[in-house]
């Protein structure tokens, strides 16, 4: 009979608990010390069905026993697990998690290929250690064959790029869903399937990786899906996107989207590239082609979509030293205090120059190459001049972190940045529109490069960054952006200041 647990524990229940896991803490599995008392707690809370027996109490260390606040052991130790995870990287997604788990021997397995026969009205899947057997239903829009099915992790994958073949993952995981999810699993049931296809026999998922992810963790080795036997890889393509996009219910992923949708652009912008059809090549010619090649796509999303493709190959560039610290999330970060979502809205709006151009792309007209590795540059002064000093570990109200995260605060840097880009279309003596509305699409010399880097040492060298906390700059900061480029000008930092003049 299980002896229930309405008091301190007492010496010999104690033991049981040691006998049963060792003297190791229940978090991590690390042993705990001789002579460091060991501390014990419910494994399952009693909110969420834990009983009130021993066999649910576990050994902890004091530090973590400590840290755990009020989550239950097993909720606090998939917490701890997650974030060595995540440690590992912010592009993660649930082909990671799945290789994760199989180091740590959680599963076996996962991406097992399989033998598909579809015969008739019925489809069946042969792995080395199962079969799986289905009905087949017709997409009355599409003609699409696709089944349901409870699919074990061996045999599943995300549908991530692999082989050079175009996936249709559409964004990485996120920490908090993932955890917050694993808990709402833990009481309430999976309303919706995870969506997958078949890829030369293989099926991948493209659609709830945060679903499985979850459930994964929670214990689960097997998990209902939709899987297409047969699809348009680009209307499917358009589909998902347009399902995590424009009719989401939660809009949570528009940064994460930016490297996606410029992988898949870019891919177009090099076929369009290689056509020998006589026609010069350029941005414009390129968007025309591929709204006669995508139906589907509006001039808008197209153009959206290109501009992504812009971003990516400056946050790719393999010598942008800021791109370490921006992360790939919506929210930044103690260690990625940028995202790109603020980087878009500010160094990039201010500084890319996003519309198509008409520029032959086979003369020296065209300058694209030539913008972008501009914008690195500035980025890498930014990096070089100042959050080369980020310390995510610095405390609160330590002198450096502070004047960061006032340059760095996202009204603040889309405010300076429209200060910034006036500043270096005087000080490289753009005179014409069409060049101030482009001031990096050109060759700079190393004496434009020069006058570019005083600007951005004058703007990081304003005295007000290091004012005292009292000081006004800490509430304007979370104005609009109006506001606080106002209150900048108002209060001495302008395009005059950023180009030499006294401040």
């Amino acid at each position: 009979m299980s002896v229930i647990l309405k008091r301190q524990l007492s010496e010999d229940e104690k033991e049981v608990v040691l006998k049963r896991f060792g003297r190791v803490c229940f978090a991590t599995g690390h042993e705990i010390p001789v002579g460091e008392t060991v501390q014990f707690d419910h494994i399952k809370a009693f909110a969420s069905g834990g009983a009130t027996e021993m066999s649910n109490i576990a050994p902890m260390c004091g530090k973590h026993n400590a840290e755990k606040g009020a989550l239950p052991l097993e909720d606090f130790r998939i917490r701890l697990e997650l974030e060595d995870f995540f440690a590992s990287g912010d592009k993660l997604t649930l082909r990671d998690l799945l290789k994760y788990l199989k180091t740590r021997k959680a599963i076996a397995s996962f991406g097992e290929a399989v033998a598909v026969k579809n015969e008739g009205s019925t489809v069946t899947l042969q792995s080395p250690d199962k079969t799986y057997s289905h009905i087949v239903y017709s997409c009355p829009t599409t003609g699409w064959k696709y089944f349901y099915a409870t699919l074990d992790v061996e045999v599943l994958d995300s549908d991530d790029e692999k082989d050079s073949t175009m996936s249709l993952q559409p964004r990485y995981l996120i920490s908090d869903r993932v955890f917050d999810l694993y808990r709402h699993f833990q009481e309430h049931p999976v309303l919706q399937p995870s969506i997958g296809r078949v890829v030369d026999g293989h099926v991948r998922l493209f659609d709830g990786q945060h679903k499985v992810a979850a459930l994964l963790l929670n214990g689960r080795r097997a998990f209902e899906c939709k899987i297409y036997l047969t699809s348009n890889l680009r209307l499917l393509n358009d589909t998902n996107i347009a399902a995590h996009d424009k009719f989401a219910q939660a809009r949570f992923f528009s940064s994460i989207m930016v490297l996606k949708l410029g992988s898949l652009f870019g891919a177009d912008f090099e076929e369009y590239k290689s056509l020998e059809d006589g026609q010069p090549k350029s941005e414009e010619g390129f968007l025309e082609y591929l709204k006669k090649k995508d139906l589907t796509l509006t001039g808008g999303e197209t153009r959206e979509r290109f501009r992504d493709y812009l971003y990516k190959s400056v946050l790719e560039a393999p010598d942008n030293r800021l791109a370490a610290l921006v992360s790939a999330s919506n929210r930044g970060t103690r260690e990625k205090p940028i995202t790109i979502d603020l980087l878009r809205k500010s160094l990039f709006s201010s500084f890319l120059y996003r519309e198509p151009t008409s520029d032959n792309m086979t003369t020296d007209a065209y300058k694209r190459d030539h913008e972008s590795q501009n914008v690195v540059s500035l980025m890498n002064m930014f990096y070089d001049e100042a959050l080369l000093l980020w310390d995510p570990k610095a405390p609160a109200g330590d002198q450096d972190r502070t004047r960061l995260e006032r340059i760095f605060a996202s009204k603040s840097m889309m405010a300076w940045a429209e200060l910034l880009r006036d500043a270096v279309v005087g000080k490289l003596d753009l005179i014409d529109e069409e060049e101030r509305i482009r001031p990096f699409y050109r060759k700079l010399s190393e004496e434009d490069v020069a006058r570019v880097r005083a600007t951005v040492r004058r703007l990081l060298q304003w005295g007000r960054w290091e004012a005292p906390a009292t000081d006004q700059i800490g509430s304007v900061l979370s104005d609009s952006k109006s506001a606080v480029k106002k209150w900048f000008k108002d209060n001495g930092l302008n395009a005059g200041y950023l180009m030499g003049a006294p401040s």
